[in-house]
């Protein structure tokens, strides 16, 4: 459908329109008395979340982004699914799974009585996905814009087989200065160290800290963790739920200087942190069930 038939059907006045955004592809703008937002129906994927009063965006999202199809968008929230990381049985698939490169559907817009926006986007099986993950789904991302930012991303299993996923929001958060940040909520976790290619397992003392190539995943983890942003003076406080691991990952200087859709210096004004089910943290949905996996993110301010 083309932006103009969606706004036919989902457009709330003076508050969400539908877009033709960069490279043509769909996107939800939210302007409401709240907060707002940026939203890319390809990859059904948060690109920009600013309270209003806020002077900066809650998330980064690369000047350098690629805006096409089968590319993911470097920012915001991607969504990793059926697996985070690399194919979990090796047989070439895309890392991270195949759903933040395909084009979902609006599934339902709503202001609801507190001025919040809702948002559903969803994503069903194909004959082209069943040749890549043989299963039968429907995925349901519920987005809620409000003073905060939640989301909860819904896993039906409409097949008579149980299957297992892993899963993440992949979270860009913006930071003023990567020196100057830190994430709080880690102390005493143990973590698989994946930086360079290892797979050590690690214990976290105090808070973490960046000084150079982070990727983490923190295990047996608390449902609530805080960027502390000393150079934008703020805290994200990031709370979630039906997740017991957690990943941190800066790229630093050389692997950001190898990504094409990142600006060399980015990695000083980026932070991921990740609310997973990965590693052991492996969920399994029998016929007929469901899973969901939530994350709110909001501004704390002393």
């Amino acid at each position: 459908m083309t932006p103009e038939q969606l706004n036919n059907q989902y457009k709330i006045t003076d508050q969400l329109e539908i877009i033709a955004g960069k490279g043509g592809l769909p996107m939800i703008r939210i302007r409401s008395t709240k907060a707002q937002a940026l939203i890319s129906i390809y990859a059904g994927q948060v690109l920009s979340f600013q309270p209003n009063g806020e002077s900066d965006d809650v998330m980064f999202l690369s000047s350098k982004a690629y805006y096409q199809d089968s590319k993911a968008i470097k920012g915001g929230a991607p969504i990793c699914w059926p697996w985070f990381g690399a194919d979990p049985e090796g047989k070439g698939r895309p890392g991270h799974g195949f759903v933040r490169n395909r084009l979902w559907n609006v599934v339902a817009t709503e202001a609801l009585g507190n001025g919040d926006i809702k948002i559903t986007l969803g994503l069903d099986d194909t004959p082209e996905t069943q040749v890549i993950w043989p299963h039968a789904f429907s995925l349901r991302l519920e987005i809620i814009v409000g003073n905060s930012l939640t989301l909860t991303l819904i896993t039906h299993n409409t097949g008579k087989e149980k299957f297992s996923i892993t899963q993440a929001f992949h979270t860009y958060f913006k930071v003023g200065d990567i020196a100057q940040a830190k994430v709080l909520g880690l102390e005493g976790c143990d973590y698989i160290d994946k930086a360079g290619g290892g797979s050590a397992q690690k214990h976290q003392s105090g808070a973490v800290t960046i000084e150079s190539e982070v990727d983490r995943i923190y295990l047996n983890v608390g449902n609530i963790l805080t960027i502390n942003d000393s150079a934008l003076q703020r805290r994200i406080q990031i709370t979630s739920q039906s997740s017991k691991t957690a990943v941190v990952w800066n790229p630093w200087e050389k692997i950001a200087k190898d990504m094409a859709d990142l600006e060399d210096t980015d990695y000083q004004r980026l932070l991921c942190v990740e609310t997973t089910n990965a590693a052991n943290d492996i969920v399994d949905v029998a016929p007929g069930g469901k899973c969901q996996l939530i994350a709110n993110y909001q501004i704390i301010r002393s």
